[in-house]
């Protein structure tokens, strides 16, 4: 049974991190559905393991990454996705930020599936080289490699070239 300070102490991690937790899944997945399921189950492990856990917020990523990377190698996920969004209210035309964003999901979705982890952990959550090894459970070096690797191939994909193409030097 959790302690009152268990829970206080797990609730006010979950207020601070959430929020990046988030982020960090819906650039792995690319829907916030799926995300937001990510999240839960990362959250839902790092409490089981909360009285012997040092380092909140790195055990929760590593969950995190390993939950991410073990869904993208089953075939089937049960949810079928799809291509049909509700106009949004209000009349905004958001349309350049969508195209932005699904340009870059796509991109990233292309990517082998550590790659594209490590994408999301060092450029988009803003993970040191040794907090992403960590996370991913390997070396700084092989971080290092699948960031060279992911990089080039980010360059190349057809649906980034624009965005290199106009960005200023």
């Amino acid at each position: 049974m959790a302690s009152a300070d268990d829970t206080a102490g797990f609730d006010s991690f979950v207020a601070a991190e959430s929020r990046q937790l988030l982020r960090a899944a819906w650039l792995l997945t690319g829907a916030w559905a799926d995300a937001e399921d990510l999240v839960q189950t990362a959250l839902e492990q790092t409490w089981q393991h909360w009285d012997r856990v040092d380092s909140p917020a790195a055990y929760t990523r590593r969950v995190l990454v390993r939950a991410f990377l073990r869904a993208r190698r089953r075939h089937w996920t049960g949810e079928v996705a799809t291509a049909d969004l509700p106009e949004p209210a209000g009349g905004v035309d958001e349309a350049a930020d969508w195209d932005l964003r699904a340009s870059l999901l796509a991109a990233l979705d292309a990517l082998p599936a550590r790659q594209h982890a490590v994408v999301v952990l060092r450029y988009f959550a803003d993970l040191s080289e040794q907090q992403t090894a960590d996370a991913l459970r390997c070396t700084v070096g092989t971080v290092k490699a699948h960031a060279s690797r992911a990089m080039t191939r980010l360059r190349v994909h057809p649906g980034l070239q624009a965005l290199i193409e106009e960005a200023p030097r």
